[in-house]
């Protein structure tokens, strides 16, 4: 029998930071949320103990409000229970991993997630002055709050993905899940397309680039020299679309949400004063700008953005070189040029094989496709390579690319000849789910959990 162990500092600790778990947990964030939560504190209740760890009844509320919510379903008391065991799971996990001497998380990546986390919370809090103002305290001290129990998150998924890769699944195991299945319960998959493709992405011209530089440097030289208003030349010259009008200004911005290369300079250039002309990769274009006041990380600001147009050309005729290539060689593999010349890095690693984003699978669904795409492939045959077109990748950015039609596959009922790496990966992650759970239940043996509470208890628990 396990002895319970003390936790009665780890009680008030987890009230104290029950505001912060709510943020970073709910859909959404708002006072009403959180002032909520307060008001609960007093009556809340520790339903599980977990190791060192408690689970509260709030914490259980959160995630079913959370699940009903996305789900369109209505409160139940097994949706409740159930929610109780995801936490102790997730628990379980924490406190395995803590225990696990071979698994470390560095201090920097911890404050890189923890970054990333907060980033979130201040755009849908609203700024980072509504977050402190919400939460009641600094910014600093949130992360402080917080920061233990986030290295605890990554400990366990981390311990989590190690367990799951280790699992594995057989041809024959593949098989023997696929055969359990109805067969009049197999879904029909529609039309499908297998392709890999080159990608590159239209530069400016040197010449361009010259062009736009001596604008932007014309441009300082008048707000410099001739004392002429940074607004207004920002209102007549500027090619941000999203500030020009305001005559180039931001305001609250925080230095961690800019790209490198601005944060760089907005750093190094003093209160009032007009930095040096730059150069933006991320929205190709030279820039100044103006610090107007710091306040820690919050900056004030105003900047002009002359852009350097992309030169369409250039990528059409490196594509065509390289297609040319591939047409009068047939020892040249498209794989081998892709991993050589695409820009993509997603897609050239691969060998340019064009995978499904959501499920990883290369057979792409025809009618999903944008409509770029469609026109690039409509009379390509097997094996053929497309001439360049123009291609709006996911990331949003536009480009040039060749297609390599790799097959095509008329709809039809699933079976292992045509979709076995579908299949496969279904009845892996059918395995894993399995045995993860095995394993989870295996640990309530290994670390002490005490349930507080049974499904006939909540009706009483929802009065109060």
């Amino acid at each position: 029998m396990h002895r319970i162990p003390a936790f009665s500092s780890r009680v008030s600790s987890a009230i104290g930071g029950l505001v912060l778990g709510a943020l970073i947990l709910a859909t959404g964030l708002s006072p009403t949320l959180v002032h909520a939560q307060q008001d609960r504190q007093m009556v809340d209740r520790i339903v599980a103990v977990v190791g060192d760890n408690i689970v509260l009844k709030s914490e259980v509320d959160q995630l079913v409000r959370r699940q009903t919510q996305r789900q369109g379903v209505s409160f139940s008391s097994d949706l409740w229970m159930k929610s109780l065991q995801q936490l102790v799971d997730r628990n379980l996990l924490a406190e395995k991993a803590r225990r696990d001497t071979t698994l470390t998380i560095s201090d920097q990546q911890v404050t890189n997630a923890l970054n990333r986390r907060l980033k979130q919370l201040k755009r849908r809090a609203g700024g980072e002055k509504k977050l402190e103002k919400i939460y009641g305290k600094s910014i600093l001290e949130i992360k402080k709050s917080f920061r233990d129990d986030l290295r605890d998150q990554l400990l366990a998924t981390r311990l989590r993905e190690r367990r799951k890769r280790k699992i594995e699944i057989t041809p024959s195991e593949v098989k023997q899940w696929f055969d359990e299945i109805p067969k009049d319960s197999l879904p029909r998959v529609p039309k499908t397309v297998r392709l890999s493709h080159i990608v590159r992405y239209p530069k400016p011209t040197e010449e361009a680039r010259e062009e736009a530089k001596s604008l932007i440097s014309a441009i300082r030289d008048s707000i410099v020299s001739d004392k002429a208003s940074f607004a207004s030349m920002a209102r007549k010259y500027s090619d941000d679309s999203g500030t020009a009008q305001s005559g180039g200004r931001l305001t609250g911005v925080s230095v961690n949400d800019l790209v490198p290369e601005f944060a760089a300079v907005v750093t190094q250039t003093p209160v009032g004063e007009v930095s040096q002309v730059f150069y933006n990769d991320s929205q190709n274009g030279y820039h100044i700008l103006r610090v107007n006041s710091k306040s820690g990380n919050t900056l004030d600001l105003n900047h002009i953005l002359i852009k350097t147009p992309p030169s369409e050309e250039r990528a059409i005729e490196y594509l065509s070189a390289v297609r040319d290539t591939l047409l009068s060689n047939e020892d040249v593999s498209f794989a081998l040029m892709a991993r050589r010349h695409s820009e993509e890095e997603r897609t050239a690693s691969n060998g340019g094989q064009v995978t499904d984003p959501k499920t990883g699978t290369p057979d792409l669904v025809l009618k999903q496709l944008g409509p770029s795409w469609k026109r690039t492939i409509r009379k390509l045959e097997p094996s053929e390579i497309s001439k360049p077109a123009e291609v709006k990748l996911l990331n949003g950015k536009q480009a040039y690319h060749i297609v390599r039609l790799e097959r095509r596959i008329a709809a039809h009922r699933v079976n292992l000849e045509t979709d076995y790496m579908r299949i496969r990966k279904f009845a892996l992650r059918d395995k894993r789910n399995r045995k993860m759970r095995e394993w989870l239940d295996r640990l309530r043996n290994e670390i002490y959990v005490d349930i507080r509470v049974s499904k006939s208890d909540l009706a009483a628990m929802r009065l109060r």
